[in-house]
């Protein structure tokens, strides 16, 4: 998965390090190019003054056809202050360039005294750099301007795009193997992050068993129940085909269902006999004292659900809430189910288990009233089976299926 990322990441980044540099090129090769066609056309300036100081010498026309000769400029064209062509002179080149100097289309701007004006002329796959520089006379006024136009051959322009494109495939590649030598202490850094995280995630799992064993110890002195209806929830919910991270949530809050009896008296918690309306009303507590006791701990939010709703009724009859049907939590749905259902076959101080027919009978009789029907439906598929494997558990075979649940939705160290 790293190898994955960390190479789309590496790809995306380097085109975009590639398109940037290509551009950033791009612009450097092309003002270069301007720059240096700018300084070519100062070699003219001298020559380029006479004529507009003095039109009668045609010597200096010579001058600038030898300078021209001599230059990789096509062509020099001379305006007087008016910006009124005075004179030019071409090497031999397509018409179709020459008209495109000329041509409206490419009007320039006329740069004043100490500035310049660059100009890239494209011609079909002909390049042309255009110049224009300010001339001054000898009392340092404006007297003129020079234009001289650069054609980039064939090679030239090659070479520039060969330029650009090695400026690109630079950035690309540097960055492709940055990636490739960062891998390994990414890796590294990765690796130990997820040591780490699990380490921290098997001492919170740790911590929950030991809270849910200590709940259980003081309500009926065995911790059995609490892993049974987390192994009767979760393949429950399995079926009803929940998600992921649902079913990891379902998992904390039927372990810890009953975590909020730590509050209750034992005169009431560890009463053998029928609880009054009063106790009763204490003992109900139990379930707003849990979400107390798992409030401030994030990593419990999740829980917090199955704790509070675990004793509502389908007919809205229960409590804390009196949510009615699909407004209670659909974890609690499933949990209330299973922890009926357990109570119902478990032996207890002051019963004896139930068989699974006589439990399913009740189950299924309190369906639309107590329960969902659309779990109980599901339950009753699986019920038989669930209690062959479960109900006559050892504490050691209930533990490894606490461990193998934990393995496939926590992805802890220890559980695995």
């Amino acid at each position: 998965m790293l190898v994955r990322k960390l190479g789309a990441a590496a790809i995306a980044i380097g085109l975009v390090a590639g398109g940037v540099s290509y551009l950033l090129e791009t612009r450097r090769v092309e003002q270069t190019a301007l720059e240096n066609a700018a300084d070519g056309v100062r070699h003219f300036e001298s020559s380029a003054t006479q004529i507009v100081m003095d039109t009668k010498a045609p010597e200096e026309h010579t001058a600038l056809k030898r300078l021209l000769d001599r230059s990789r400029f096509v062509a020099i064209r001379v305006f007087n202050s008016d910006r009124a062509l005075i004179y030019e002179t071409w090497e031999e080149v397509p018409s179709v360039l020459v008209n495109s100097v000329r041509s409206a289309q490419h009007q320039h701007d006329w740069p004043g005294q100490g500035q310049s004006h660059q100009n890239w002329i494209e011609v079909g796959a002909e390049r042309l750099i255009q110049v224009v520089l300010p001339l001054l006379g000898t009392d340092a006024k404006l007297a003129g301007y020079l234009e001289g136009v650069s054609r980039l051959d064939k090679q030239s322009l090659e070479a520039q795009r060969e330029q650009v494109r090695n400026g690109a495939v630079t950035a690309f590649l540097s960055v492709l193997v940055t990636s490739f030598l960062l891998y390994p202490l990414l890796l590294a850094m990765l690796r130990q992050s997820a040591e780490r995280s699990r380490h921290l995630l098997d001492a919170n799992l740790s911590l929950l068993r030991s809270l849910g064993n200590a709940i259980a110890k003081r309500d009926s002195d065995t911790d059995a129940h609490n892993y049974r209806v987390t192994f009767y929830a979760v393949v429950l919910a399995e079926t009803l085909g929940l998600p992921k991270p649902e079913i990891s949530d379902l998992v904390v809050g039927a372990f810890l269902h009953d975590v909020g009896k730590i509050g209750i008296p034992d005169r009431i918690l560890l009463k053998p006999g029928k609880l009054t309306t009063d106790e009763f009303e204490i003992m109900k507590t139990h379930a707003l004292l849990g979400i107390d006791i798992v409030a401030d701990n994030p990593w419990l939010k999740g829980a917090a659900l199955t704790i509070r709703h675990h004793h509502e009724r389908f007919d809205g009859s229960g409590y804390p809430d009196g949510l009615y049907g699909d407004a209670i939590p659909r974890n609690a749905r499933i949990f209330s189910v299973v922890d009926v259902f357990d109570a119902l076959t478990s032996e207890r101080p002051y019963k004896k288990p139930m068989s699974l027919v006589e439990a399913l009978s009740i189950i299924e009789g309190e369906s639309r009233r107590q329960f969902d029907p659309e779990v109980v439906a599901a339950f009753m598929g699986i019920a038989a089976d669930l209690y062959a494997r479960a109900a006559q558990a050892s504490s050691t075979e209930l533990r490894q299926e606490m461990r193998a649940l934990l393995a496939r939705y926590f992805r802890t160290v220890a559980a695995t």
